[in-house]
């Protein structure tokens, strides 16, 4: 482990992680739905939304020595949580290089359910079909262009700030829960 004052991100290639598979507590930062979907035998699901209510499951597992791996579709929010576990006093816990995408191409097991899209799929289709109908509306009610315009600069900040409200607004959505609950 790296020590936490550190701001260099610290990873794990998949074929090293299958390798240790048995000795590390895999944290998979994902939607339920999406972890439901797939993920990696004997991972955790704490989404990201959720992440500051489970702070102390994961500083147990630091604390009891075990290696903790973040992992998320292809590692951007395992940045965000590595990050924000570094804020809450813990060490930069290591990310799954590239994510469960490259985990899945290197044919790391897996447990498969019911395929959902995942995340970032979902906010490209409900982005683009909101700029489509608004398009389409404007051609009656010309004021409607500016929804476009509003969703062109909400993916503009989203890039440039590196968070997106859409995604996080559509967590909060039933299909993006677990099926159980």
């Amino acid at each position: 482990m790296s020590d936490p004052t550190t701001a260099s991100t610290v990873c794990i290639d998949p074929r090293s992680l299958h390798d240790r598979l048995d000795d590390v507590e895999i944290i998979d930062v994902r939607t339920p739905g999406e972890f439901e979907s797939v993920h990696v035998p004997t991972s955790k699901n704490l989404p990201l939304d959720e992440l500051e209510d489970h702070v102390e499951v994961v500083r147990a597992a630091v604390d009891e020595g075990r290696e903790v791996v973040l992992v998320c579709r292809s590692g951007n929010r395992a940045h965000q949580a590595q990050d924000r576990l570094a804020e809450a006093g813990l060490p930069r816990l290591p990310i799954l290089e590239g994510g469960m995408l490259a985990w899945q191409a290197d044919d790391g097991p897996v447990v498969q359910d019911v395929i959902r899209w995942d995340l970032e799929r979902q906010v490209r289709f409900v982005a683009g079909g909101l700029v489509l109908l608004s398009i389409l509306v404007s051609i009656v009610f010309p004021p409607a262009r500016f929804v476009a315009g509003f969703i062109g600069a909400g993916l503009v900040f989203a890039a440039v700030t590196n968070t997106c409200a859409m995604g996080m607004l559509l967590t909060k959505l039933p299909y993006n829960r677990p099926s159980s609950a």
